[in-house]
């Protein structure tokens, strides 16, 4: 197995937004906000090339969209997933597989491109996971997340055959890539586990969404079940620390991945590195 950091586009978010109920005096100590009280992101896929398999979580925001619609994320900087994609000497029809975390637009948008008035697959040669719970709730949307679970981005999932679900209860994706679910960010979210290089790999999606998010109280207004937010984190951040797991980001635009230490006000960040160097 190799893993690869896929860069597909940096974006912005509003701070308090991003940090709920923490001052913004506090969070910006580690996410330093623009004058408008936005904070750089990062959205950070993961390749994963296994045998003949090529497996991409997560797909950005795409560039499906309108301009206005776009522009409300501030996107910005040099990175594309077809960029990013090449780097590593591969193209959009060689992924086999798009395992998706969720269905946020942040996360699920590059999973579908416009083709004149079409909405296609990105990747026509890969097979789409989801699981029926997280899919149920997103194409059912609560007026909170309404806005984050847009129908083009998922709809044309299913419509093209692509489609598969995961059971709620497996743990294993393939050898070596375990299934975590979580459900306070929203239900049914999906991280992998992956054994890398005899280490523990876990992709933190929006649970941990930067190392700035590691503190445990340090959950996002985004949260649908901030308390079991907190719960979930507790527990993945005390079995990461005691079983030496690596951290990586998906939002984190400074730090990629990183290892934990303990100190007397919890678990934090020790170092901070690039997946390639693992």
């Amino acid at each position: 197995m190799r893993l690869y950091s896929i860069e597909t586009g940096n974006f912005k978010l509003d701070g308090g937004a991003m940090f709920g109920v923490v001052p913004k005096s506090i969070w910006q100590k580690t996410n330093p906000a623009d004058e408008n009280n936005l904070c750089p992101l990062a959205m950070r896929s993961l390749l994963i090339e296994d045998g003949k398999r090529l497996i991409l979580v997560d797909t950005g925001i795409g560039n499906k969209q309108s301009q206005k619609f776009l522009n409300y994320y501030y996107l910005h900087g040099d990175f594309s997933l077809e960029k990013s994609l090449a780097k590593h000497g591969f193209s959009k029809d060689d992924i086999t597989d798009v395992f998706l975390t969720h269905l946020h637009l942040d996360h699920v948008g590059g999973a579908i491109e416009r083709n004149a008035e079409s909405l296609v697959p990105t990747f026509k040669n890969a097979i789409y996971w989801s699981n029926q719970k997280h899919w149920n709730w997103a194409i059912h949307p609560n007026d909170r997340e309404k806005a984050s679970f847009l129908k083009e981005n998922i709809i044309p999932i299913e419509e093209s055959g692509q489609l598969k679900f995961i059971e709620e209860h497996q743990t294993e994706f393939i050898p070596g890539f375990n299934i975590k679910f979580t459900f306070g960010h929203t239900d049914a979210m999906m991280l992998p586990q992956l054994t890398y290089k005899g280490k523990t790999v876990l992709f933190a999606a929006d649970l941990v969404p930067t190392a700035g998010h590691l503190p445990v109280p340090y959950v996002a207004s985004y949260d649908v079940f901030p308390l079991t937010s907190m719960e979930e984190k507790k527990l993945l951040l005390s079995e990461a620390y005691n079983n030496n797991y690596i951290l990586l980001f998906e939002h984190d635009a400074v730090n990629e991945c990183c290892t934990l230490t303990e100190t007397e006000k919890g678990i934090r960040m020790k170092e901070s590195f690039k997946l390639e160097d693992i």
